[in-house]
């Protein structure tokens, strides 16, 4: 604080939260852009989204890959959060589980093109799908238990293998338009629920 009683760091922390929402904007319209058309979309077509202009994107992403990668994470974070919080408001955790993997179904596009977008870069790939990994697979874990111990969905299913068949669904997804992996997806979590006893 100065003398005045106000914060010294008024200005300069509204800039950074600022920024920082500026940013989470230009990630959100990559990604929506990224599941549509892919990780090659135009960049004109992200900033369009964004509502900002092209050298705004180039400032804070100043390649491809660079912002392949920075929403890849934004949307690892964005899954990690999602999870409780679907859990918390209801109104059952199979439905919090459903609504979450249709959460993780919109980020594997975007995943899907993170390794053409890194081809020569293998160990930053590794980082990322270890980071990946220490994610979400303690919020699937989560989601997965709290709807086993609801009698909802059977108790012998890993949040490992969950996730790989959901991502072995949705490979290919964009190159066949017969092909709807979201349908698959919802198959597949309706199929964790227990047999019907006589």
């Amino acid at each position: 604080m100065d003398d005045s009683g106000q914060n010294a760091d008024g200005p300069a922390a509204s800039k950074r939260k600022d920024a920082r929402r500026n940013q989470q904007t230009l990630l959100d319209a990559a990604a929506a852009v990224f599941a549509t058309s892919g990780v090659e979309a135009p960049v004109r077509d992200i900033a369009a989204e964004a509502g900002v202009g092209m050298g705004t994107i180039y400032r804070h992403f100043p390649t491809r890959a660079d912002l392949v990668i920075a929403v890849y994470r934004h949307q690892v974070e964005t899954c990690a959060e999602a999870g409780p919080a679907l859990l918390a408001a209801g109104p059952t955790p199979h439905a919090a589980l459903g609504r979450w993997v249709g959460l993780f179904v919109d980020f594997l596009v975007t995943k899907h093109g993170l390794a053409a977008a890194m081809q020569a870069d293998n160990a930053g790939f590794e980082t990322l799908h270890a980071y990946f990994l220490d994610r979400l697979l303690p919020v699937c874990t989560e989601l997965l238990d709290a709807a086993a111990a609801a009698g909802e969905i059977r108790s012998d299913v890993g949040a490992y293998p969950f996730l790989r068949g959901v991502g072995n669904l949705c490979i290919g997804a964009g190159t066949d338009p017969r092909y709807d992996a979201r349908r698959l997806v919802e198959l597949l979590v309706e199929g964790l629920r227990p047999p019907h006893r006589p």
